[in-house]
């Protein structure tokens, strides 16, 4: 089997930065405004249920948006979709904290996602086409080290940002975040696009070139892969409160903390990835990070179910499975982005519209059997990351 290239003597910092700020989007419009949530519900007089539906509703967004992205970021170039999204982005921002109602909350979150998707969708093509498989898959793990920061720093800063000037202060500065992703985009960020994937774009309409996807198993492999490992990170992000606040009566105050620290595994795993592919190849490492995955999660269930430990034995095995994450969605976008070059917007559009949409269908899953336990949410994770492997070995990676 090849080895992988040597890195390169310098990495681009500068691009690293702005690439990783603008798939930030996501984490930052969720976990910020986590901690006011009931502030929310109390102010505008919204149920549970309508409070919850603002975080679905961005969920949503975050799916349908990507699949118009990628095409556009394809025919047009990969500039102009992200200025398009960040300026919808932050209009909606504007009108989430201008909102009266619930309903009107609602609405405008699923708009900022519809706009927020963009940097991300875009970010992911033009790493591809500035380097190679290898090389992609290291960069892509830079992108994760500097994302990976949003849920470790967001809910502290929404907490804080609640305290000094309520709810509505996290749009505000969501809206800020926003223009200064546009302003670096618009003076920094070169285009990238290739004339061949202009020319192919140029040939096909998006459904066209969705389907030439779709018909490619390789990259079905890679997708659900990285979807359903994913799930895992989806499921716990929606369990968490309840599970660390109301099942293990960790204090609210320190939700953050614990929150944050999973986060620092997923940042830490994509690090030692990046390490790793100086010696191994995507492929090499994917194989071993899904079966470590296989083997946390089945542990997972098993204390899950038995009760066996508690919190001292579900929360560290709740860690590692989450650092996969690191490992896999790094290597499997990079896979495959490799299979197609020529429809690397469109690629990493279906990569990951179908990474929010099966992480939604898990944690709804879990939500659905929620009993108070520990229970449904390890078992959702463990057919989520079993389908994974599954799906890794028979499609995406090649035989022997």
């Amino acid at each position: 089997m090849a080895q992988p290239q040597t890195a390169p003597e310098r990495t681009p910092w500068g691009l690293v930065i702005l690439l990783g700020a603008l798939t930030a989007f996501a984490p930052m419009s969720i976990d910020m405004y986590l901690p006011s949530l009931p502030a929310i519900g109390v102010d505008l007089a919204a149920t549970g249920g309508q409070t919850q539906a603002t975080v679905a509703a961005f969920l949503a967004g975050m799916a349908v948006g990507q699949f118009l992205y990628g095409p556009a970021s394809d025919r047009f170039g990969r500039r102009p979709p992200i200025l398009v999204g960040i300026a919808i982005y932050v209009a909606a921002s504007v009108a989430c904290a201008l909102a009266t109602s619930p309903e009107g909350l609602i609405g405008a979150r699923f708009v900022q996602a519809l706009g927020g998707c963009a940097g991300g969708v875009v970010a992911r093509a033009a790493v591809r086409d500035r380097f190679d498989h290898v090389e992609t898959a290291r960069m892509l793990s830079l992108l994760t080290l500097i994302m990976g920061l949003a849920p470790i720093l967001a809910p502290l800063l929404g907490g804080l940002l609640l305290e000094i000037g309520g709810w509505r202060l996290n749009f505000w500065v969501l809206a800020a975040f926003g223009l200064a992703c546009g302003a670096a985009t618009f003076f920094r960020l070169q285009e990238s696009r290739s004339a061949e994937t202009a020319a192919q774009a140029a040939a096909e309409n998006p459904l066209q070139a969705y389907r030439a996807l779709l018909s490619q198993p390789r990259l079905v492999g890679y997708a659900l892969a990285g979807a359903l490992n994913g799930a895992t990170l989806f499921t716990y992000i929606s369990a968490s409160p309840e599970l660390l606040i109301g099942t293990y009566g960790i204090a609210p105050t320190a939700f953050g903390w614990v929150f944050g620290l999973n986060a620092a595994g997923v940042i830490g795993a994509s690090q030692v990835n990046r390490w790793l592919l100086r010696r191994r190849t995507p492929d090499e490492v994917l194989g071993r990070a899904s079966l470590v995955a296989v083997a946390a999660a089945i542990a997972l269930a098993a204390a899950a179910v038995t009760g066996w430990g508690e919190r001292w034995t579900v929360l560290p095995l709740l860690f590692v499975l989450l650092a996969s994450y690191g490992f896999m969605q790094g290597n499997t976008m990079a896979g495959a982005l490799s299979v197609d070059p020529r429809r690397a917007g469109s690629t990493s559009a279906l990569m990951g519209g179908a990474s929010f949409a099966v992480g939604a269908l898990a944690s709804s899953l879990a939500g659905l059997f929620h009993d108070g336990t520990p229970r449904p949410m390890a078992l959702v994770m463990l057919l989520a990351i079993a389908g994974s492997a599954v799906a890794l070995r028979t499609l995406a990676l090649p035989r022997s």
